[in-house]
């Protein structure tokens, strides 16, 4: 077994460092993200340094010139650390650290010590682990010298706490006794998924970037009393909750876990049973932070990681939600030409979500059939399953019966004799 070591609390003063290397570059507004994400792990940023080159080295990330800069700046500002804002490769980061005599971290480094941080459940602790293990079984070496010297802080949480001399072999048992319980969870949210289908409540998934509002649009509209914080990665764990429509009808909303840009491999990877939420949803409720300037780029990332994850066929709703931080007046035109309808909102003060319950109960009635029958006495079950279900658009007791007009999901529908 491993052996656990202590690690003293303490907080980094790091630099942010970025290579901008494509035309019509976004690296400063990306490493003002990355700073919002050091300050979500506990650190606090001191200095940044971008260098303009075609690509980053790839022995050393940075050239030899701004490596020189950037030591000085280390010096100056009486850092403890840098982050770089993409993914370095093992080579890089050794020789980052060898050149420099400080903790080297990268931006996936950083969003796995905050999941690390946010997993609360027993899927979610699992999900990080196995991700941080397979991040770090190629960087053994060079993060075991770098955590051995400043004795803990970022990158230090979860697995990062063992000793990271333990051998590839531990490390690779590890991570196969890891995704056999990630199987098991796995195998049981397909079950409960199979329940849901066995119980025709149509099920609608939050997507969005991170911090873009989704929890405070959960509790708002179920009253869910999910953690709300405006941090990057505030919730981790999935929540799903009933939404009782103005018609009476009942629908699931799932909050999932937000996108970001450069979001790492691992994480997909792992986190790909929790995010498919989405994929057996049966339409996608899609939240931009629209007092974000980054919002088309913030958009485009959550388009992407959908589909990656083979979601391109559900119907989405875009709510353009934070308009209360937009100056009135504002002329921003909101666009979103993949969704079936979008709609401004502000979730903190529930401005629009009636038209979002009225759009879903739109949506849902497309894919419904029209019944107008009258049903005996004796099957006043079924019409507790219409209300419930459906949509009940009118309802008369007669003498012959029940008169009902009502849209019904098509499963529901196959259900009642006719």
């Amino acid at each position: 077994m491993a052996e656990i070591f202590e690690t003293k609390q303490m907080t980094e003063r790091v630099i942010l460092v970025g290579v901008s290397y494509h035309d019509n570059d976004d690296t400063a507004q990306s490493l003002d993200e990355l700073g919002e994400l050091a300050a979500t792990a506990g650190a606090v940023t001191v200095g940044r340094l971008i260098q303009n080159r075609e690509a980053p080295h790839p022995g050393t990330y940075l050239g030899k010139g701004k490596i020189e800069e950037l030591r000085q700046l280390i010096w100056e500002e009486d850092a403890t650390g840098i982050i770089c804002d993409d993914e370095l490769s093992p080579a890089q980061l050794g020789n980052l650290q060898d050149m420099l005599d400080i903790k080297v971290m990268d931006r996936t480094l950083i969003i796995l010590d905050i999941f690390a941080q946010r997993a609360s459940t027993r899927e979610g602790k699992i999900q990080v682990e196995l991700a941080q293990l397979r991040y770090r079984a190629t960087r053994l070496t060079g993060l075991g010298r770098s955590l051995s010297r400043l004795g803990g802080g970022i990158g230090t949480r979860g697995p990062g706490e063992k000793k990271l001399e333990m051998d590839r072999r531990l490390i690779k048992d590890r991570i196969s006794q890891l995704k056999q319980e990630l199987e098991a969870v796995k195998r049981h949210r397909e079950v409960a998924r199979q329940q849901r289908s066995k119980n025709p409540v149509p099920v609608a998934a939050i997507v969005g970037y991170t911090n873009a509002g989704k929890s405070t649009l959960l509790n708002q509209m179920t009253g869910a009393g999910v953690l709300e914080e405006d941090k990057l990665f505030a919730t981790l764990d999935p929540t799903t909750r009933t939404l009782k429509l103005d018609s009476g009808q009942e629908i699931l909303l799932t909050d999932t876990v937000g996108f970001i840009r450069k979001l790492p491999h691992h994480l997909i990877q792992a986190f790909r049973s929790t995010l498919e939420e989405a994929k057996y949803a049966d339409m996608i409720i899609h939240v931009v932070d629209a007092s974000n300037p980054q919002m088309d780029i913030h958009m485009h990332v959550v388009y992407e990681t959908l589909n990656q994850l083979e979601v391109g066929d559900k119907p989405v709703i875009t709510l353009f939600n934070k308009t209360d931080r937009l100056n009135e007046g504002s002329d921003r035109i909101f666009k979103d030409f993949r969704a079936e309808k979008t709609i401004a909102i502000s979730a903190k003060t529930k401005m629009g979500l009636d038209e979002v319950k009225d759009t879903i109960e739109e949506l849902l009635r497309q894919s419904k059939i029209l019944i107008e029958r009258v049903f005996d006495y004796k099957r006043a079950g079924d019409i507790a399953v219409i209300r419930k279900y459906g949509q009940l658009l009118e309802e008369e007791y007669r003498a012959e019966g029940i008169f009902v007009r009502a849209y019904v999901p098509k499963d529901v529908y196959a259900q009642l004799e006719f």
